[in-house]
């Protein structure tokens, strides 16, 4: 099966576009600049993305795998104003998810030891799919910023002068819109790095929050219409061109402990939320992690995540944000 994916282009003037690829063809929608007016329309429209690219004709074709490498390709969702783009993820959503979380914390999980993460887990794992129209068990959930914080194909992941790591998490991520009705519409998934400070993490889970303020990159495609049950795909690490960690990861409902229906529900309930025109870039997790088999990044390594039905990585090299540590200081008015 083919599935059809959506990219966005900004060409050297500046001049942004759409494109339609299915297979190894792909061409630009004409008269579209962007993913979220296209699902804008598709919402006024009463039709599916998928109906509503297709209804805009084909225009040029184009080479996405060229343009990607020339820089021109962006993420394949962003808002003009990025406060109005919020990234937020669950934990603990994969099947073998607990395990890693458990190395982490150095804890046991069985008995009357098991671990909050276990624990979490465990009850994901019995209440994480519930029946179509019924509530289950809610996720862990944390806040990773706005569209400030996401990072486009081939950016770099810059991790604050204050990180103690910088550590990849190859995910997918549903990417939603709301109607001007307040209705949640997922437009697709795209393949994604959540990247995260483990260290920090790993000291205290409590600091979860922390660790998670991080930015976050998408790859350069919106996989919309169908989309399979089962994902598998490949996170490495580059480090001076060659490859010095690798591990194939597991995604997709049916790899998971929790439902994307009962995912959305429990981040779709609160009303702040709900806000009409806002974009969302909702993290599902995983459980494969470079830190858990002991790797520690270092500036200059380059993460790159990919995964079958998407034909184009998610590779991005690691920074550190070069401003000091001065203690940040609030004046009184």
């Amino acid at each position: 099966m083919t599935y059809l994916r959506l990219l966005q282009h900004r060409a050297a003037d500046g001049a942004r576009s759409v494109i339609l690829a299915q297979g190894d063809a792909a061409h630009v929608l004409p008269g579209v600049t962007s993913v979220r007016e296209l699902a804008l329309r598709a919402i006024d429209e009463g039709k599916t993305l998928s109906q509503v690219a297709k209804d805009c004709g084909e225009g040029a074709a184009i080479d996405i795998a060229a343009e990607l490498a020339a820089g021109t390709i962006i993420a394949p969702v962003d808002h003009e104003d990025p406060a109005h783009l919020l990234m937020t993820g669950t934990g603990l959503t994969h099947l073998g998810s607990a395990e890693g979380r458990n190395k982490m914390h150095q804890a046991a999980a069985s008995g009357e030891n098991v671990t909050d993460s276990m624990r979490m887990f465990l009850e994901g794992l019995e209440g994480g799919k519930p029946a179509a129209g019924t509530e289950g068990q809610q996720p862990e959930w944390f806040y990773k910023g706005d569209g400030s914080q996401l990072v486009g194909p081939g950016e770099t992941l810059t991790m604050p002068a204050f990180a103690k790591d910088g550590g990849e998490e190859p995910e997918l991520a549903g990417i939603y819109i709301i109607g001007n009705d307040g209705q949640p519409y997922r437009l697709g998934l795209a393949l994604a790095n959540e990247f995260s400070d483990h260290v920090t993490e790993r000291h205290n889970y409590l600091w979860l929050a922390h660790s998670k303020l991080r930015e976050a990159a998408l790859g350069p495609e919106l996989l919309i219409g169908d989309v399979p049950e089962k994902i598998e795909g490949m996170s490495k690490i580059l480090r001076d061109g060659e490859v010095l960690w690798e591990k194939p990861f597991l995604s997709g409902e049916g790899n998971m402990s929790h439902s994307f229906a009962n995912l959305e529900h429990h981040h779709f309930k609160y009303a702040l939320f709900r806000r009409p025109g806002d974009l969302h870039v909702h993290f599902f997790g995983t459980a494969t992690l470079s830190c858990t088999d002991g790797i520690e990044t270092r500036e200059g390594d380059v993460f790159e995540i990919s995964a079958a039905p998407f034909t184009l990585p998610v590779s991005n090299p690691l920074a550190r944000d070069a401003a000091g540590e001065a203690v940040t200081t609030v004046k009184v008015l």
